[in-house]
């Protein structure tokens, strides 16, 4: 379980980004995370992740405090992030990718089934290099793919993992969340607009102005969202 108690961030040369965000994101359950652009929903990302460092609060995976610990070392300890914006790697093929991923050799049959999970052939990507031959949408499935592959991930997180997609690969990519709910050992973490991945949410917590504004299990807080949108206001009915 990831536990966020009052976690602020502050860039160095702007505003507060982050106000104090409230936030527990449990093992076995999609969480996902939406809100107005501008919010401060990538920022908690990569604040959870460690890119980030907080400038006050806490952040705890299970019962150790990782509020100090830097990306490498959180990734040891299972936390996994797919960027908004991957990165790309000259030299490194997509087999080397999810070999590290994994943290070892992955066996063929396990490579198969990652790569049809975003919507790619094996064949014709595993010898490629993760490069800027890739468009996009292709880095983009390809990181996806890299971070089903960590083999230690406790807390899974997913900035805005449809951009690129197509609608087909993107099914395949509910299908993998809904699949990773099952172990009960992994807490997945989106941020998303996207209202399949809302449909799908255990929870949904509502971020704008860098505050959690509303917050509770997806069967409650889907339908004040739609709702809003429906009446042309805000959503769950009122300004931010």
């Amino acid at each position: 379980m990831l536990t966020l108690k009052q976690v602020r961030w502050k860039p160095e040369d702007g505003d507060e980004v982050l106000k104090g965000i409230d936030l527990t994101v449990e093992a076995g359950k999609l969480t996902v995370v939406t809100g107005p652009n501008g919010g401060g929903k990538t920022s908690l990302a990569k604040v959870i992740a460690g890119i980030n460092s907080v400038t006050g609060g806490t952040i705890l995976l299970d019962d150790i405090d990782i509020t100090e610990k830097n990306i490498t070392d959180r990734a040891k300890l299972g936390v996994s992030y797919a960027f908004q914006q991957p990165v790309r790697f000259k030299g490194i093929t997509v087999h080397d990718l999810l070999d590290l991923a994994a943290g070892g050799k992955i066996p063929e049959e396990e490579i198969c089934e990652l790569m049809a999970k975003v919507g790619l052939c094996t064949k014709d990507y595993i010898e490629r290099e993760v490069n800027a031959s890739l468009s996009g949408g292709e880095i983009k499935r390809i990181e996806i793919a890299s971070v089903l592959a960590r083999r230690n991930s406790r807390v899974l997180i997913f900035d805005e993992p449809e951009a690129g997609i197509d609608l087909w690969s993107f099914a395949g990519l509910i299908d993998a969340f809904e699949e990773l709910k099952k172990d009960k050992q992994k807490a997945l973490l989106v941020i998303s607009h996207q209202e399949r991945l809302l449909e799908i949410a255990d929870e949904i917590a509502v971020i704008a102005d860098g505050k959690v504004r509303i917050k509770g299990p997806g069967t409650e807080i889907l339908p004040q969202l739609m709702e809003g949108e429906k009446s042309g206001g805000c959503p769950i009915g009122r300004e931010w």
